[in-house]
C-alpha cells in the first residue's frame, strides 16, 4: 500500500517562506563595494524578493527560463537568490573570475533570458555582452545611476506594489544551476532540482555537518556565485540564522574585521583563504576577538594539517574539513571525529582531521581501482563515486560529460582516493595531478600538505613534471610567508622523515606566486605548461633514490 502523507513538495518557496514568517527580523549583514556597511533584514529581504519576482514577470520570464547574475555576495544577490527559484525560473550565477570568452560561452550554452549585474562589474560585462544573447540586463548601483540602455534593478523594485508570497513550486522542477570550471574541457553545466536543494539545506545543518541552528551568523567567504555559495544562503533562510556578506572585499583584514565586528559563528571558504587570514592573525594575535566564531569550514582543495593546527593551537579556531564538487551541490564528505576517533591519541585525531572525511548523511561512497571497487583499508587508491538525492545525474545537455555518469548510477568524481575502515576518504589526487614515477604513484596533496606544515612555507603546489628516465618525478612551487627565509635544499631536508625518499620532489622552487583557479583552486595546469621542460635530462637529485628506498 502506498504511505498516506502530506505531498508537500520540497521547494525553495517553503524556506522563503518560513524566512518570513519566523525570522522576520534576524539580520543580514553586508558590505559594499565602497566598503560602508548595508543592514537589512529577513523581513525586508524577502518583501523585496516577492517584488523582484513580480518585475521579472513583466519582463516576461516564465517558468524554467535562466536568470542570470554576475555579481559579489551581499544582499541584493540574495534577495535575487530567493526570487528566481521561488518563482519558477532558474537561478544561474555566473562566475565572474572566468575570462569574459567563457563567462559569454556558459550564458550562450545555459540559454540566460536575463542577467542582473553589479555595477562594479560592469566593465566585465562590456567585454561580456557582444557575444551573448540576453534580452534585459539590470544593473545593481549603490549611487543610483545605471549605464544606458539597462534597468535599474531598484527603480524595478520601487514600481512593483505585489505583496504576497510565493506558491510552491514542483520539486523536481529546475530551481538553479552553476557550471564546471572547465579545467579539463568545456565547462558544464549542473541543474539543481528544488528538491536537491532543500535536502542539501537540511544535510548542511546537521549536528555531523556544519552543525547551524537558529542562532548562528554565518559569513560565507565562497563566493555566491560558486556552487550556490555552498548552499549557505538555502540553510541559513531555512533556520534563520544571520547571515554576513563581504562583497567584493575578500583581503584576510577585511574578512577579520566582519568576523569579529559581526560576532560570526561560522564562515566557510577554500584553503587559500584560510592560509592568508592565519597569516594575519599570527602577525597581529590580539587585534581580532574571533570568540564566538565556532567553526571555520574549509573545502575547494586539501586543508594542510599544519594550517588547521595553527589556528587551533595559536588562536584556538577549530577548522573543519569537507569536500565536495559543482556535481555534488557540494556536500559530499565532511571531517569530523565520531566518538571512536576521540577515544586515540591527538596525533591521530589530527590525522583523522585533516582528511575529507565520512560520507554526509543521503551521500553514499565508493572507489574504483584498475582492478574494480578498492577495499576500505585505507591503502588502495581508485577513483571516488558517489551518488544521492543532491548528486547530479547528467549535465544539462545530457551528451555533455556522459562519461562522468557509469551505467548504474554512479557519479564519477575524478578525485583518487583510499577510504579507511570507518568511512573516512583521503583524498590522495585529482587523477590528472597524480604523479606516476616509474610505475609508482605519488601524491601531490600529501606533498603539498606536508611542505605548508613548515614555518616559513605559506602555499606549496606540487606537480608532474615529464622525466626521461622515470616518466614524470614531482617538482614543488613555494610560496614563502611575508619576511621568512628557506631555501629549497633545506624544504627537500624537511620532507625526508615524512616520505620515501622517491617521494621527494628533485625540485623546490620558490616563486613569487602560485596561479590560482577562478575558485581559489591552484591552477597546476599553468605551472605544469611553466615547467614542462624542467627535467629534460636526468636530474643529479634523482642519484642515490631507488624504488626500494
Amino acid at each position: 500500500m502506498n504511505g498516506l502523507m502530506m505531498d508537500v513538495p520540497l521547494s525553495t518557496s517553503g524556506i522563503v517562506r518560513r524566512a518570513r514568517q519566523l525570522h522576520p527580523g534576524k539580520p543580514i549583514v553586508s558590505r559594499r563595494a565602497d566598503r560602508t556597511i548595508h543592514r537589512t533584514t529577513y523581513g525586508e529581504c524577502v518583501d523585496r524578493a516577492v517584488k523582484l519576482a513580480a518585475a521579472l514577470r513583466r519582463l516576461g520570464v516564465r517558468r524554467g527560463d535562466r536568470v542570470a547574475t554576475l555579481a559579489w555576495n551581499h544582499w541584493r544577490h540574495l534577495e535575487i537568490y530567493y526570487a528566481v527559484p521561488s518563482s519558477g525560473a532558474v537561478l544561474h550565477t555566473l562566475n565572474l573570475r572566468l575570462h569574459p570568452d567563457d563567462i559569454a560561452y556558459i550564458a550562450n550554452h545555459a540559454e540566460d533570458k536575463v542577467i542582473l549585474v553589479d555595477k562594479v562589474l560592469w566593465p566585465l560585462w562590456e567585454k561580456v555582452a557582444p557575444q551573448v544573447r540576453i534580452r534585459h540586463t539590470i544593473v545593481m548601483a549603490d549611487d543610483g545611476e545605471v549605464p544606458s540602455g539597462t534597468l535599474d534593478y531598484e527603480a524595478l523594485i520601487a514600481a512593483e506594489s505585489a505583496g504576497g508570497e510565493f506558491a510552491d513550486v514542483p520539486e523536481r522542477r529546475a530551481a538553479a544551476m552553476c557550471y564546471t570550471s572547465g579545467t579539463t574541457g568545456k565547462p558544464k553545466g549542473v541543474v539543481y532540482s528544488h528538491r536537491s536543494l532543500m535536502l542539501h539545506a537540511i544535510g548542511l545543518a546537521l549536528t555531523d555537518a556544519f552543525r547551524l541552528a537558529e542562532r548562528d551568523t554565518v559569513l560565507p567567504v565562497v563566493p555566491m556565485f560558486h556552487v550556490n555559495a555552498w548552499g549557505l544562503p538555502f540553510v541559513c533562510g531555512m533556520l534563520g540564522c544571520g547571515q554576513v556578506h563581504p562583497g567584493p572585499h575578500l583581503d584576510p583584514t577585511s574578512l577579520l574585521e566582519l568576523l569579529a565586528a559581526e560576532r560570526v559563528t561560522l564562515t566557510a571558504g577554500v584553503p587559500t583563504v584560510w592560509l592568508g587570514i592565519l597569516q594575519k592573525l599570527d602577525s597581529a594575535p590580539a587585534a581580532f576577538d574571533l570568540s564566538a566564531l565556532h567553526s571555520m569550514v574549509v573545502g575547494g582543495a586539501a586543508a594542510p594539517e599544519g594550517m588547521m593546527r595553527g589556528f587551533k593551537e595559536r588562536h584556538g579556531l577549530t577548522v573543519i574539513h569537507a569536500w565536495g564538487m559543482t556535481e555534488t551541490s557540494p556536500l559530499g564528505t565532511i571531517s569530523r571525529l565520531t566518538s571512536h576517533i576521540e577515544q586515540l591519541d591527538d596525533a591521530t585525531q589530527w590525522a583523522y582531521r585533516a582528511k575529507q572525511g565520512r560520507p554526509s548523511p543521503l551521500v553514499e561512497i565508493r572507489a574504483r581501482g584498475e582492478k574494480g571497487l578498492i577495499p576500505w583499508d585505507g591503502t588502495a587508491m581508485g577513483e571516488l563515486e558517489v551518488r544521492g538525492p543532491w548528486i547530479a545525474g547528467a549535465y544539462y545537455h545530457a551528451d555533455d560529460g556522459r562519461e562522468a555518469f557509469t551505467e548504474d548510477g554512479w557519479f564519477r568524481t575524478g578525485d583518487v582516493v583510499s577510504i579507511d575502515i570507518h568511512g573516512y576518504v583521503t583524498i590522495q589526487d585529482r587523477a590528472k595531478d597524480l604523479v606516476k614515477s616509474g610505475g609508482e604513484w605519488i601524491s601531490s596533496v600529501a606533498l603539498e600538505g606536508a611542505l605548508m606544515g613548515h614555518p616559513a612555507v605559506a602555499e606549496a603546489a606540487v606537480i608532474a613534471v615529464p622525466h626521461e628516465k622515470w616518466d614524470e618525478r614531482p617538482l614543488a612551487a613555494v610560496v614563502l610567508k611575508e619576511g621568512a627565509t628557506a631555501d629549497p635544499a633545506e624544504l627537500r631536508f624537511y620532507l625526508m622523515d615524512k616520505f620515501s625518499k622517491w617521494w621527494i620532489p628533485d625540485e623546490v622552487v620558490i616563486v613569487s606566486a602560485i596561479p590560482k583557479s577562478s575558485a581559489g583552486k591552484f591552477l597546476k595546469s599553468a605551472l605544469r605548461e611553466q615547467f614542462r621542460d624542467r627535467y629534460g635530462q636526468a636530474n643529479p637529485s634523482l642519484r642515490g633514490l631507488s624504488r626500494s628506498s
